[in-house]
C-alpha cells in the first residue's frame, strides 16, 4: 500500500517539476517576443514567483494534477482551458503592481503558450503510445479488427486501441446501422457498412477479428449480428455491458469471447432487490441441496441479504465444503452453518427444524439427471417425492413462514421419471399448503446454462478434446436460463409467495440444441463439420423433443414482475394422493421393478415409455 502510494506521489512531482519548466518557459518566450529582448529585473522576478503559486494553486483545484494520463480527453482539455482563463484573469489584475514586464499582450501570450506547454505534458503519454501504434501498424503484423457499433462504445474502444501496447489491434474498418455515420471515420478508422454488410467487408479488408461495441443493445440485436459473423471465418468478441461506457471502461482488456448467453434472444431477468432484502433480512433461513447449482447462488445471493443465519445443507461434504469456504471468505460477519444430511432421513430433518427454526426454506435438494434416473427409478421417487415430502412436512409442523420448492418444466406432461417425480412434489407441497399456515410455492424453470451436467459444459469439453459433439436429435428445443436467472426467479417467487402457487418464468423462444453446439464451436473459432463433428445419437430414455411450461388445464396469471407468472392451481383428490404416496413408498423401498407405473398411477400425464 505504501508502495503504491510513493509511486502515485512520485507521479505528481514529476508533472509538477513539468509544470514548473513550463511556467519559466513560456514567461522567458512571452517576454522575449513583447519586448524582442530580456531585462532581468525584481518585478519580472516578483511576477515569476507569485505565477509559481498562483498556477499551482490553480492546478491543484482543477485537479489537473490526478489526471490519469492514459485517459486524458476533451473534459480534461476543458479543464486546462478554463485553468488557463483563470490564471490570465489574476495575470490582468497583477498588471497594476508589475506593469513594466506584464502588460495586456505579455500576459495573453504567456498563459496562451503555458496551456500549450500543460496540455502536451497532460497528453504526453497518449501521444507516446500513438506513435508507438502508428510505428507498429506500418511494421509488423497485427490483428486486423472490424468494429461492430460506432457509437461511444466503438469510439472509446478504438481510442483505447490506439494508445495502448498491451495488445496488437489494428481497426481497420467499422460497421454501423446509423446512416448518418456511413463515411464518416472514428481516430483515422472509417465507417464503411452497415451489420449487413459484415460479411463482404470481412473478406475486403481480411479481418482477423470482429469486435461488437454495442454494449446498450437488446440482446435480440446482438443475436442477429453474430448470426451474421458466424457466416465469416473471423473470431468474434464482444464489449459486454453499458457499464463499461458510463464507467469509462470501455476498453480492450474488457472485451471477452462472445458466449451462449449473449445469444438466448431476450433480456436478463430483473428482480426487485428490495423486495427480496424485505423478506430475508433479519431471518434463519435453510438451503438444502445448498452444494449444488442453485443451491450454491442461492447461498451467495442470500448471504448477501442480511440472513440472520443461513444453514446450507448438503449430503456431498465436498459441496458443502466449497460454499462454506467461499461464503466465509465473503462475508465474514455472516452466521453460517453447514450441515452434512440427507432429505431421505426423516428424523434428521425434524432435528434440524427443531433445532434451527428457519423461517425460510428453499428446497434445492433432488436428483436431476433424466438418464440417470430412467435406470434408478427408485433412488428418484425416494429423494425427489419423499425426501421433498420429509422437508414440506417438517416446514407445516415448525411453522416456517414460506418454504420455496425447486422444480422444472419437465414436470409438465413428463415423459421421464425424473419428471413425474417433480410434478409429484408439486402436488405435495399444493396440498399440504392448503391447510398450512406456511407459504408453500414452487418455481418452475428450464435447462440452466452451466449448471453442472448442463450442455454447455459438455459441449466444452467435447470441443476442447476435439470433438464429435454429441446432440441426441437435431431437432430437440429446449428453454435456458441462466443460474442467476434461476436464483432471481425462486427468491423473487418466495417474495411473492401466498401458498399453492407455482411460479413459471417466461424465458423467451426455445433453443435448438444443436443450433447450440453449432454456434458453441464457431465461438470457439473452429468450423463445424470441418475441425469439429456435430454427431446425432438418437433420444434418450425418458427424453423428449421439446419441453412445455403449462399443462393445459394450469393457465396463466402474471405478476409485476412481469416475466414471471403463476398457473393456476390444479384440483387434486387429496385422499387419494395420500393413498397413492403410502403405495409408492413402499414400492420404492420395496425395489420393486415397475415402480414407474405406479409412479404413473399418480401422475395422469406420465406415460413412461
Amino acid at each position: 500500500m505504501h508502495k503504491k502510494n510513493y509511486h502515485g506521489w512520485k507521479g505528481y512531482i514529476v508533472i509538477a517539476l513539468c509544470d514548473f519548466l513550463a511556467i519559466t518557459l513560456s514567461m522567458l518566450i512571452s517576454v522575449l517576443i513583447v519586448h524582442e529582448g530580456f531585462v532581468l529585473s525584481w518585478d519580472l522576478l516578483y511576477w515569476y514567483l507569485c505565477n509559481l503559486v498562483i498556477v499551482g494553486v490553480i492546478y491543484l483545484l482543477f485537479r489537473l494534477y490526478s489526471l490519469s494520463l492514459r485517459s486524458v480527453g476533451i473534459f480534461d482539455t476543458l479543464k486546462v482551458i478554463v485553468a488557463g482563463l483563470c490564471i490570465l484573469c489574476i495575470n490582468f489584475g497583477l498588471m497594476i503592481p508589475f506593469g513594466d514586464v506584464c502588460g495586456v499582450r505579455t500576459c495573453i501570450l504567456y498563459v496562451l503558450i503555458l496551456t500549450i506547454f500543460v496540455l502536451f505534458i497532460r497528453f504526453s503519454k497518449r501521444l507516446y503510445y500513438a506513435s508507438k501504434y502508428m510505428v507498429r501498424k506500418n511494421g509488423t503484423r497485427k490483428i486486423r479488427a472490424m468494429i461492430v457499433g460506432g457509437g461511444d462504445a466503438g469510439t472509446m474502444l478504438i481510442r483505447e486501441i490506439q494508445t495502448t501496447d498491451k495488445i496488437d489491434y489494428m481497426p481497420v474498418c467499422i460497421v454501423d446501422d446509423d446512416p448518418q455515420k456511413l463515411g464518416k471515420s472514428i481516430g483515422n478508422v472509417k465507417v464503411v457498412g452497415t451489420t449487413q454488410d459484415i460479411m463482404k467487408f470481412a473478406e475486403l479488408y481480411q479481418i482477423d477479428e470482429i469486435l461488437i461495441a454495442m454494449p446498450s443493445v437488446p440482446k435480440k440485436k446482438i443475436q442477429a449480428i453474430f448470426d451474421i459473423c458466424k457466416t465469416t471465418k473471423c473470431k468474434v468478441k464482444i464489449l459486454p455491458g453499458i457499464y463499461q461506457i458510463v464507467s469509462g471502461e470501455a476498453s480492450v482488456s474488457s472485451l471477452r469471447p462472445v458466449q451462449i448467453i449473449d445469444l438466448l434472444g431476450r433480456e436478463q431477468i430483473k428482480v426487485n432487490l428490495d423486495e427480496i432484502v424485505g423478506y430475508i433480512e433479519g431471518r434463519v433461513v435453510l438451503v438444502t441441496g445448498g452444494g449444488g447449482s442453485i443451491g450454491s447462488e442461492l447461498c451467495r445471493q442470500i448471504a448477501g441479504h442480511n440472513p440472520a443465519h443461513l444453514i446450507v445443507l448438503d449430503i456431498y461434504e465436498n459441496n458443502a465444503y466449497d460454499i462454506e469456504q467461499e461464503l466465509r471468505r465473503h462475508y465474514p460477519s455472516l452466521r453460517l452453518t453447514a450441515l452434512i444430511a440427507s432429505i431421505r432421513d426423516k428424523g434428521k430433518m425434524d432435528d434440524v427444524f427443531a433445532r434451527y427454526r428457519p423461517e425460510i426454506v428453499f428446497n434445492a435438494a433432488a436428483h436431476k439427471h433424466v438418464p440417470l434416473m430412467e435406470t434408478s427409478p427408485n433412488e428418484a421417487v425416494k429423494n425427489n417425492v419423499f425426501g421433498t415430502l420429509n422437508v414440506a412436512k417438517c416446514a407445516d409442523k415448525y411453522g416456517v413462514k414460506t418454504f420455496v420448492q425447486i422444480s422444472t418444466d419437465k414436470a409438465v406432461n413428463p415423459t421421464n421419471v425424473m419428471g413425474a417425480t417433480k410434478r409429484i412434489c408439486e402436488m405435495i407441497i399444493q396440498t399440504i399448503g392448503r391447510h398450512s399456515k406456511t407459504n408453500f410455492v414452487a418455481v418452475r424453470f428450464g435447462n440452466v446454462l452451466g449448471s453442472n451436467g448442463s450442455v454447455i459444459p459438455l459441449f466444452e469439453r467435447q470441443i476442447a478434446e476435439g470433438g464429435p459433439v454429441t446432440v441426441t436429435h437435431k431437432d430437440i428445443i429446449r428453454y435456458f436460463m441462466t443460474i442467476p436467472e434461476a436464483v432471481s426467479l425462486v427468491l423473487q417467487a418466495g417474495a411473492y409467495a401466498k401458498g399453492g402457487q407455482i411460479f413459471v418464468l417466461d424465458m423467451g423462444e426455445p433453443v435448438k440444441i444443436y443450433d447450440l453446439a453449432y454456434n458453441l464451436i464457431k465461438l470457439s473459432g473452429l468450423e463445424p463439420g470441418v475441425d469439429i463433428e456435430i454427431r446425432c445419437t438418437g433420444l434418450r430414455p425418458g427424453e423428449k423433443l421439446y419441453e412445455e411450461r403449462l399443462m393445459d388445464e394450469e393457465g396463466m396469471q402474471t405478476t409485476a414482475n412481469g416475466l414471471i407468472n403463476i398457473a393456476n392451481p390444479i384440483d387434486i383428490d387429496e385422499g387419494f394422493l395420500w393413498a397413492e404416496l403410502d403405495k409408492l413408498y413402499k414400492a420404492a423401498y420395496d425395489e420393486v421393478p415397475d415402480i414407474k407405473q405406479t409412479v404413473a398411477e399418480l401422475v395422469n400425464t406420465y406415460h413412461p415409455q
